[in-house]
């Protein structure tokens, strides 16, 4: 067991932890107390750190335990990433019917924050097609878990945040393609009416749907963007191999973070043109579902004080005004974000007591952390989500307070049910204290 300094991929807050490596599924937990389950990090704020407690690193749960190519699925240890899966099925025409915006997830994390991605209005959410999963519980017992088998306690450990025990290994259901590239498009989005007529087009049409917004557009340029939309492509001819990991990477940590209002504004301005002439082409799965895995530590980029996400979802009826709301606020602040992303979630029920995605539409922004000011600025935001029925996402969370968590979820007190006394994070006796 070392202790060890630990930080999100947002790299705020940051904490002193014991951890622990996993190698086998039949491993002992540890004595010490209290526990929690870590993959490779990906989550923004305190959700995957354990402040004073142990972490168990389930990297080492790594292996592939079946594949089955006739009802496509996959088992795995909870481990194994999602890129490393879809490294093994893509060139066996499969996929995994959701992937977030990065390969660089753990099956485990996958289902502990119960991750959504492009085609949420088609397919819903990750835990969807989780067809069962290993448990193992504090007090010895090996649990499987599926829809059917342990019911109550599958429904707790998806979107669960790890805090059910140890989640051993999963079978998750795959898809057919035909090949490793999507028919993709680019549009032009004047203002955020135009958004949202494009969403209601496109979900229709398009299984992957997603905009990003000029965060510092303002006045009748509110929402302007790129809308990006496509659907999986015959590509005959081409290779369905997933493309190697980039050699493009972020050295080290900036001393200051250059993100400002005029670095952000002109970011956006070239993003905004370059991407305003793409049109429609065939692109392959690497860039059009995971951008950002082109270069690597890109998180170094916010500087020392690292990273604060906001991810909301809006009620569809509150969406326009409450967006509305939120940009023109963020654009008062000057606060730049240039990783701005706006998309609808559809009606597909998610199946997790704590899952985040409900039908409406979520904005998520990146922000350099710089203090009170920023602190000021996401209380603000919380105000106008909060006042439209809104919810925050865990999984990116360093900011909710307990009262917002509690109105965020209502499935909350049976989830509390199915706990695990030994394991717990620092996000949740942060959003728990005080009862």
């Amino acid at each position: 067991m070392t202790r060890v300094a630990g930080q999100s991929w947002g790299r705020f807050p940051r904490v002193t932890q014991q951890a622990v490596a996993l190698r086998w599924r039949d491993d002992p937990l540890p004595a010490a107390r209290p526990l929690l389950a870590h993959g490779l990090g990906r989550s923004y704020g305190d959700v995957g750190l354990n402040d004073g407690g142990t972490i168990l690193l389930t990297r080492g749960l790594d292996r592939f335990i079946a594949l089955d190519e006739g009802a496509p699925s996959v088992t795995c240890e909870a481990g194994v990433s999602l890129g490393e899966i879809l490294r093994l099925v893509v060139p066996r025409g499969l996929f995994l019917p959701v992937v977030p915006g990065t390969r660089h997830v753990t099956v485990g994390g996958a289902i502990a924050n119960d991750i959504h991605g492009k085609n949420h209005h088609r397919e819903g959410t990750f835990g969807r097609h989780v067809r069962s999963l290993e448990l193992l519980r504090s007090d010895g017992r090996r649990l499987t878990c599926s829809p059917a088998e342990n019911a109550e306690l599958f429904a707790a450990t998806v979107g669960g945040l790890g805090l059910t025990g140890l989640l051993l290994s999963a079978t998750v259901s795959l898809r057919r393609v035909p090949s490793a590239y999507v028919d993709a498009e680019s549009i032009p989005v004047r203002d955020l009416d135009h958004f949202f007529e494009l969403s209601a087009l496109s979900d229709q049409a398009f299984e992957y749907t997603v905009a990003w917004i000029d965060c510092l557009a303002r006045g009748r340029r509110v929402g302007r963007g790129i809308f990006h939309r496509a659907n999986v492509a015959v590509a005959p001819g081409r290779s369905r191999e997933m493309r190697p990991s980039p050699r493009l990477s972020v050295p080290i940590e900036l001393p200051f973070s250059p993100l400002n209002r005029l670095s952000v504004a002109a970011f956006n301005l070239a993003y905004h043109a370059a991407n305003a002439r793409k049109g429609r082409r065939l692109e392959h799965v690497d860039p059009f579902f995971f951008p950002l895995d082109g270069v690597e530590r890109w998180n170094r980029i916010y500087g020392p004080g690292g990273l604060l996400q906001f991810q909301c979802s809006v009620p569809r009826e509150a969406g326009p005004a409450t967006i509305r709301e939120l940009l023109n606020r963020i654009a008062a602040s000057g606060e730049g974000s240039f990783l701005a992303v706006l998309k609808g979630f559809g009606d597909v029920a998610s199946p997790g007591l704590l899952s985040f995605p409900r039908p409406g539409v979520t904005l998520s922004l990146d922000f350099p952390y710089r203090g009170g000011r920023t602190d000021r600025l996401f209380r603000e935001l919380h105000a106008v989500t909060e006042a439209s029925g809104g919810a925050f996402y865990p999984a990116k969370d360093a900011h909710m307070s307990p009262g917002a968590f509690r109105r965020s979820f209502p499935g909350l007190e049976a989830f509390r049910a199915q706990l695990d006394p030994a394991f717990s994070s620092s996000f949740w006796r942060r959003v728990t204290a005080n009862g």
